[in-house]
């Protein structure tokens, strides 16, 4: 009987999971929708407040609209005047105290993450992390700043290090790459690994890929 029961539940399991996530970003769509509707009506003549009013009733009606606004404001900006809008926007966002600080940074990071021009994590490693004799897989990001590089004495990268199983939160290190051990698996096998708290192994992994115990795991005496 508990065979079953287990069997069951690993059947179901994804798909309520998944269920749930949608339906939590449906209901921060519905949020932000309910949000514009009632700035709009600050602004929009009494007869036509009354028809946001039934907008906001019909299902569905919110991710649509949301969607469709996302479309276009990208068909605006992909253009020469839109370009230059979403300068001026930028510049008038960055002469507001306080403000400045968060849009720039959630820009640069946004800029970095999505851009289609480059990737944001370059490559999967072995990391010794969080102590010598401990390994976790971690993603190259880059190169640490001037003012941090120049405190060190060899050459270093900087490292994303997620959490599992949620990968959208974790650690920034900066590590000597030298103790770092290059990987035989792409960034998506390797976060589909971590979500899977190790169970799904990647489908490219070779032999000189894994970690074999004892020993041979230590890094680089130079780490």
């Amino acid at each position: 009987m508990r065979k079953y029961l287990i069997t069951g539940l690993l059947a179901w399991l994804p798909l309520a999971i998944t269920v749930w996530v949608l339906l939590w970003a449906l209901s921060i769509v519905n949020g932000v929708f309910a949000w514009m509707l009632k700035a709009s009506k600050a602004v929009l003549p009494d007869t036509l407040a009354s028809h946001v009013d039934q907008l906001g009733t019909i299902p569905g009606v919110g991710p649509l609209i949301l969607v469709l606004l996302m479309t276009l404001t990208g068909v605006l900006v992909a253009n020469i005047f839109g370009q230059w809008l979403l300068g001026q926007w930028d510049r008038l966002l960055s002469n507001i105290p306080i403000v400045k600080s968060i849009y720039s940074s959630v820009k640069q990071v946004s800029d970095t993450l999505f851009s289609s021009s480059g990737n944001a994590f370059r490559e999967a490693v072995l990391v010794p992390y969080p102590h010598q004799g401990a390994w976790t897989i971690g993603f190259v990001t880059g190169a640490p700043s001037r003012a941090a590089a120049e405190h060190f004495n060899e050459e270093h990268v900087s490292l994303y290090v997620p959490t599992t199983p949620n990968p959208t939160s974790g650690f920034f290190l900066m590590m000597p790459k030298s103790s770092l051990r290059p990987l035989g698996m792409s960034v998506d096998e390797a976060l589909k690994h971590i979500i899977s708290m190790g169970v799904v192994a990647p489908a490219s992994e070779t032999a000189g890929a894994q970690v074999p115990p004892g020993s041979n795991c230590e890094p680089n005496p130079k780490g």
